[in-house]
């Protein structure tokens, strides 16, 4: 009698363990997995910062570098030489609007032919206009120069005066092929405002998604 009476204390702690132990588990489940799911949401979200930043920066150097050249008639350079340091190191991009050779003034940028009808250029700053028997001519020099340039730059030699530049943006570039470089920037552009659009609908689609498994607060009476 005895022994029959102990039989059923013996099995019903084992058997009442589990559950106990199940409950905790799921007790402590959500606190564990809460941190998780906030780290993904700030990590998805500092990717979606980035993405923008880098879209955004994209954008803007395809119409400051191709577009507004384009329309507006300016030519982009590149500078190779340290001459203009330490503004415009070598790399950087300039972009060159025509300009009547009257309105040039000293301190202008101005890009010009080294030497008049050859396709090679320079930028340099100009730190004077000389009035000679065979017209104006401009002094020029560059920053990092120690001595102005030897030669008086006439009229037919100026490209125009520098509009504004980035620096490092030239090595993008460089080497590129001017229509080549056209159509990588439409490829470009392409591509991002694609990128745009899977953000973009994601971004709703994970919303929406959120709104679904929120449940509705009950109806007062």
């Amino acid at each position: 009698m005895e022994a029959s009476a102990t039989v059923p204390a013996e099995t019903g702690d084992p058997a009442e363990a589990p559950a106990e132990t199940d409950e905790s588990a799921a007790a402590t489940e959500p606190s564990g997995s809460a941190p998780r799911s906030r780290g993904r949401r700030i990590a998805g979200l500092i990717t979606k910062i980035i993405s923008w930043i880098v879209i955004g920066a994209a954008v803007l150097l395809i119409v400051a570098f191709v577009l507004v050249p384009r329309v507006t008639g300016a030519t982009p350079y590149t500078v190779l030489t340290g001459s203009m340091r330490p503004n415009m190191p070598p790399g950087t991009t300039v972009v060159v609007r025509p300009i009547d050779f009257d309105a040039i003034r000293v301190g202008d940028v101005i890009t010009y032919q080294i030497a008049s009808g050859k396709p090679e250029v320079v930028t340099h700053r100009v730190i004077a206009v000389n009035v000679t028997q065979d017209g104006p001519r401009l002094q020029t020099k560059g920053d990092a120069n120690p001595a102005p340039d030897p030669n008086p730059v006439r009229p037919e030699q100026v490209r125009g005066k520098v509009w504004y530049w980035a620096p490092f943006v030239g090595y993008l570039s460089q080497g590129i092929q001017s229509d080549t470089r056209t159509w990588v920037a439409r490829g470009i552009g392409i591509a991002l405002i694609g990128y745009a659009a899977v953000v973009v609908v994601g971004a709703v689609r994970g919303r929406a998604r959120r709104r679904r498994e929120t449940p509705e607060p009950p109806a007062s009476h």
